[in-house]
């Protein structure tokens, strides 16, 4: 049986990612760059490696049938000396080089809805938006510019397809994501406002159904948009807290108040050394269009993202349960 590599692994969608094609009987190889607690008791082969290295890469993608590439640098503190750009669009290059060169049959790579101009709010954002121009945010502009380097492979003969998931939440939440802080912060009455805006959030679960649908079944060069549910940032809030049974934070900064204190913010963080839970690019995000067209992906790929409720939920209920020790 060849293998299944997944690059990016330990992350929140890598590691349910794996945890799915296991229960397929996959055989499945994962690229770890870093710390891999999130995988520990998974029969899954390692091999340490980035994908900056392209001799790690072509071992990592040795007898391999199907790459899943979800390694990337998420940022809301711009381009983080180059380390954003570098991993998302080189680092992407690599990664699809390397799977043509080893004779990967089949490639899915995992983008993001930042890869689109998010900006226009008439109309829905679909796979034929424009992309992000030079004011985006470095991270837009990063997975923009990743994709387009993994289509000039594709015309070399790489079969490959594009999932576009939008804001990910849900159990399974590691290290955590900076939504996943959010929502243990609010539990923990930590949180008394909440920023202004909102966002679409999908479940982390519907991300890998839709990118394993897309493996199966997804058209070569093709992006699918992964969306959910359009949510304020009030509205997250109100769910983490009834999830944590807990009173929900008592009032939302009015926008302009959030990006006067986002400079603030951010130079705090560099201070402590603790990620931002919001920054001038975060509230960039928040301000984007709230409707996300994912008609392609429900037709083609059966996408049916659950209530965002229920992720909010679920990931309470799995934070809860790491928290007492239980897997």
């Amino acid at each position: 049986m060849k293998y299944t590599v997944v690059t990016g692994a330990t992350g929140h969608v890598g590691n349910t990612l794996v945890r799915a094609l296991l229960e397929q009987g996959r055989r499945v190889r994962a690229l770890i760059h870093t710390h891999a607690a999130s995988l520990d008791g998974l029969a899954v082969e390692r091999v340490d490696g980035d994908v900056l290295d392209v001799d790690s890469l072509a071992r990592a993608f040795a007898g391999a049938d199907v790459v899943y590439h979800l390694a990337a640098r998420i940022s809301i503190t711009g381009d983080q000396g180059g380390r954003v750009t570098a991993i998302n669009v080189e680092g992407t290059r690599n990664a699809a080089r390397a799977a043509l060169a080893a004779g990967v049959r089949r490639f899915v790579h995992f983008s993001s809805v930042h890869a689109f101009d998010l900006e226009p709010t008439e109309g829905a954002i679909d796979e034929g938006a424009g992309r992000p121009g030079p004011h985006h945010p470095a991270y837009d502009r990063s997975k923009a510019a990743g994709e387009a380097t993994l289509r000039e492979v594709i015309a070399d003969g790489l079969d490959a397809t594009i999932v576009n998931p939008t804001g990910v939440i849900g159990p399974l939440d590691f290290e955590p994501s900076r939504m996943g802080r959010l929502i243990a912060l609010i539990g923990r009455r930590r949180i008394p406002a909440m920023t202004p805006g909102g966002f679409d959030w999908v479940d982390v679960r519907d991300v890998v159904a839709g990118a394993m649908a897309a493996e199966a079944s997804g058209r070569t060069g093709v992006n699918y948009l992964l969306g959910g549910h359009w949510q304020s940032m009030a509205d997250i809030g109100a769910m983490a807290a009834a999830a944590h049974g807990v009173a929900p934070p008592r009032w939302q900064s009015p926008m302009w108040m959030a990006r006067l204190g986002a400079p603030f913010v951010t130079l705090a963080s560099k201070l402590t050394g603790a990620e931002p839970l919001y920054t001038a690019e975060a509230l960039h995000a928040v301000r984007a269009n709230r409707h996300i067209d994912t008609t392609r992906a429900r037709a083609e790929l059966g996408h049916d993202p659950r209530p965002t409720a229920t992720s909010i939920l679920d990931a309470v209920a799995w934070q809860r349960a790491r928290a007492e020790g239980v897997r």
